[in-house]
């Protein structure tokens, strides 16, 4: 079978390659273009687009960019006419995938639906549209079950994927040593997989190094950002390394993170953490006024308390971030360590790409 496959983040990547391997297993003939990153190219995908020249975030970022977004959206249709598939699987990505769903209905393509854009925090009746456009979908949120279920749309919960991408994880035993890092405990600093996340919040989190002269900061950095946005870091002496995350979780004692995937991920390696956020004025206030949701990280909203600080906008400052930091260091931390292994034992599952795959491999032979 012939499928097209679009992800327009670092997340969504390593989640659609790792969904790619299952279907090769089961589909000996399949083939697969689509919109993507390095991970899905990695496993044989036809790569149209790279997400690095997609990945617009937030409400005034779209408007400025809204005739390069209506380009490629007319660009990514053309290429799915033109190819025929089988299936388009979307992940993630609303504000382009949605699109994209409504364009495949129109011409009788079948869709899949994997990882469900955030409709439960803000504009909750694009629920109606996913049920009207996507023939599955298939969602990694326990909640969310429940929620397309007031909106009588049956859905599949398969757990959350990031569970395969970290047991898959072999950390590096040299790590240290090849990266010249000190014996000293390390501050992970991951500040987004986006360009504007990256510009918004990078400043801070080098400023407040120098408060904690006893570790040693480090920035996992992401070579779709440009590196000119990290040199902050050189002016604090903090190492940037690209496509290291994994394995600077692994050995970190805490971590100040831009809110996003990389909460949850820094959660299940069990480092205690900041979360940070920072937008424009404008993107800002706007969202203020569409969120319905009372926290921003993944690792708070599952859990529906708040497990980790959330510094947000006005109070993302230096000085809340050197106070955060501390208290994550000392008096908070037993208490988040906990609290991170009740959410682990909440969404824990195994074999998430296996059972997506499965699951969209017998609904196409049906």
């Amino acid at each position: 079978m012939k499928y097209y496959i679009i992800a327009g983040e670092k997340s969504g990547d390593l989640h659609a390659s790792n969904l790619i391997k299952e279907l090769k297993i089961r589909d000996k003939s399949a083939e697969f273009r689509g919109w993507g990153g390095d991970e899905m190219e990695k496993i044989g995908v036809t790569l149209v687009q790279h997400y690095r020249e997609t990945a617009f975030m937030g409400f005034t970022t779209v408007f400025v960019n809204l005739p390069k977004i209506f380009k490629f959206l007319k660009k990514c249709k053309k290429d799915i006419l033109d190819y025929q598939p089988d299936v388009v699987i979307l992940v993630d990505y609303a504000g382009f995938n949605l699109r994209i769903a409504k364009f495949a209905k129109k011409h009788g393509l079948k869709t899949f639906y994997y990882i469900s854009p955030k409709v439960w925090a803000w504009n909750t009746g694009r629920a109606k549209k996913i049920k009207r456009d996507v023939d599955k979908m298939f969602v990694i949120l326990h909640f969310e079950k429940k929620f397309y279920k007031q909106f009588d749309y049956q859905v599949d919960y398969i757990g959350n994927p990031l569970f395969d991408a970290i047991d898959q994880f072999k950390p590096n035993p040299h790590f240290l040593v090849e990266n010249q890092l000190t014996q000293k405990p390390i501050i992970a600093l991951l500040p987004g997989s986006r360009e504007m996340e990256v510009r918004n919040v990078v400043q801070t989190m080098g400023e407040v190094s120098k408060y904690f002269p006893e570790f040693q900061f480090v920035c996992a950095g992401v070579k779709s950002v440009s590196s000119e946005l990290y040199q902050i870091c050189g002016k604090y002496q903090i190492p940037i390394l690209y496509d290291q995350t994994y394995d600077l979780l692994n050995v970190a004692h805490s971590a100040v993170v831009t809110s996003g995937t990389a909460t949850l991920e820094t959660a299940l390696f069990e480092v205690p953490q900041v979360v940070c956020y920072k937008t424009n004025f404008l993107q800002y206030h706007i969202s203020k006024k569409v969120i319905q949701v009372p926290y921003i990280s993944l690792v708070n909203l599952i859990a529906q308390k708040e497990v980790v600080r959330e510094l947000i906008q006005y109070d993302y400052t230096t000085k809340n971030l050197e106070e955060e930091l501390k208290n994550v260091i000392h008096q908070k931390r037993e208490q988040i360590l906990i609290d991170y292994r009740d959410l682990k034992a909440l969404i824990k599952t195994e074999g998430v790409s296996k059972t997506a795959a499965e699951l969209m491999y017998n609904y196409l032979k049906i």
